[in-house]
């Protein structure tokens, strides 16, 4: 039988060292009744997936700034919001936002139980439990990868990652408190984030290191265990930008499913094993040289490029001439137009 280490003692830790959070209401500010927006718990929570906090700050600030409600984003034009979220990556996620808020926005707030949460687009378990907790203080229990990483060292589980999940979860549901839920939830992420890091834990600060039965072993920076990683595979593209006399650029919506639905993307085939050449009229392309390169979650992405300025009327087989800005692009699209804009200047 393993000894859980005391909520208690990471609830006091939490006290007096919480990270100062843009989203966040800190444990003085809420024991003082300051309630949560559940708008703002929302959305850094579905900013948060997949991408670290560091990265997060500057978009949630600049979202708050354009839409401080869920109304707000609610009205706002898709592009703009895509743009704005450009860099974030995930872009199914952004999607999902606009849905998300349309759907909250006719409903006049935020579901206040995990299941209603849940029925939202793009509020999965975590997302749900997590909001549960911080915004509505209900014991939900909320694992992220620091919590696996936390639970894995204090417990000594060897199983690896990601077959541990379903262990590391109902381990960490031992340790979800009634009360404090959301100060907890946020303390023992916390926790992962600035002490139980993956590389040289700092098990002499940490308020559960006399509990960590893998410090107790020694074997605490060996933990989680995770299953070798298949290399990712590479994918090769071409893509045509086109500028004409009025300064518009040939666009492409992409599919609403898949890779980078829904946003503006350069006329070419699928990315593949091979560069398909495929352009979306007859021109003297020019080659400038230079081969964008992009790493996408499962694969990386070698982008050859071709670039022409128009004169005269032309009628493409793909895409539409637009006025655009750079901002209202993905980021491996923004690549190809910071090579393309260099190569018409000379």
């Amino acid at each position: 039988m393993r000894d859980a280490p005391k909520t208690a003692d990471l609830l006091d830790w939490y006290d007096r060292h919480a990270r100062d959070l843009p989203w966040r209401v800190s444990p003085g500010d809420r024991a003082q009744g300051v309630v949560p927006d559940p708008y703002a718990v929302w959305l850094s929570e579905i900013m948060l997936q997949q991408t670290t906090v560091a990265a997060v700050r500057d978009y949630f600030t600049r979202f708050m700034g354009i839409w401080p409600t869920v109304q707000d984003l609610a009205g706002a034009e898709d592009d703009r919001v895509m743009g704005e979220w450009a860099g974030l990556g995930y872009y199914a996620r952004a999607r999902n936002l606009l849905k998300c808020a349309r759907e909250v926005s006719q409903l006049g707030a935020f579901p206040k139980t995990r299941d209603g949460l849940q029925s939202l687009p793009g509020i999965g378990p975590y997302t749900s439990a997590a909001i549960s907790a911080i915004a509505y203080d209900l014991p939900e229990t909320v694992v992220d990868g620091n919590v696996e990483r936390v639970m894995s060292r204090v417990f000594h589980v060897e199983t690896p990652l990601p077959d541990a999940k379903g262990e590391l979860t109902q381990l960490a549901e031992t340790l979800t408190p009634q009360n404090r839920a959301g100060d907890y939830a946020q303390a023992v992420m916390d926790l992962g984030a600035t002490i139980c890091t993956p590389k040289s834990p700092a098990c002499g600060i940490c308020p559960w290191n006399r509990d960590c039965l893998a410090r107790k072993s020694g074997v605490q920076a060996e933990l989680p265990k995770k299953k070798p990683k298949a290399k990712k595979p590479t994918r090769l593209g071409m893509a045509y930008l086109a500028r004409n006399e009025a300064g518009e650029w040939l666009m492409e919506r992409r599919p609403e499913k898949g890779l980078l639905g829904g946003m503006l993307g350069w006329p070419g085939a699928d990315w593949g094993d091979a560069v398909v050449e495929q352009p979306p009229f007859d021109a003297e392309w020019q080659d400038p040289g230079v081969e964008v390169r992009h790493v996408f979650t499962h694969f990386n992405l070698h982008l050859s490029l071709r670039v022409v300025q128009i004169e005269g009327l032309v009628q493409p087989k793909q895409g539409l001439f637009m006025d655009i800005k750079r901002s209202d692009l993905p980021t491996v699209m923004r690549k190809a137009f910071d090579v393309a804009v260099l190569h018409l200047s000379h």
